[in-house]
């Protein structure tokens, strides 16, 4: 979707839609309830996007399904801004800022990269998830495995030896 700069009324546009996203962990259109507002040639968009995600745990690599929310906090500026610069070192202040060219702005574009950098990184069934066993590759959700899980010092492997002797 995009809007177009021209057509932003002076009190502001409200959006309110649904929409699918290119992502494999998004299973269900995003909610979208975005507010547009022009000022000068800056334009705010604020808003809230929500959807269905499909992850896999990042312990014990089950599948599970959790619901994502994001928030929208945008000012995009007009790209002629940046022109004469070769570079631009963006600041921890700039972090919410974007830049369009002509007279429209991409809605999708921005949904499709608020969702996908707000899925988790390492992505937990629950908080204390028990992961699997690094040795037998049993679920420890369901239980202990018969594994021993005492740590030894290889360097006294040796003296193991000795002692069957």
């Amino acid at each position: 979707m995009k809007v177009f700069i021209s057509d932003i009324p002076y009190e502001g546009l409200d959006l309110e839609l649904q929409q699918t996203v290119e992502s494999s962990a998004v299973i269900s259109p995003v909610k979208i309830q975005l507010r547009v507002e022009r000022v000068g040639d800056e334009v705010i968009v604020r808003g809230i996007l929500s959807a269905d995600i499909r992850l896999e745990c990042s312990r014990c690599l089950k599948e599970f399904f959790s619901i994502i929310t994001v928030p929208v906090d945008v000012v995009y500026h007009p790209v002629e801004e940046l022109r004469g610069e070769e570079k631009h070192e963006i600041m921890g202040e700039e972090l919410d800022l974007d830049f369009y060219t002509g007279e429209e702005i991409d809605i999708d574009a921005l949904i499709q990269e608020q969702i996908v950098l707000n899925l988790p990184m390492k992505p937990l069934c629950r908080e204390m998830c028990g992961g699997i066993c690094a040795k037998c590759g049993a679920d420890l959700n369901e239980g202990k495995c018969a594994c021993d899980t005492r740590k030894t010092d290889s360097r006294f492997d040796i003296l193991k030896k000795l002692l069957k002797e």
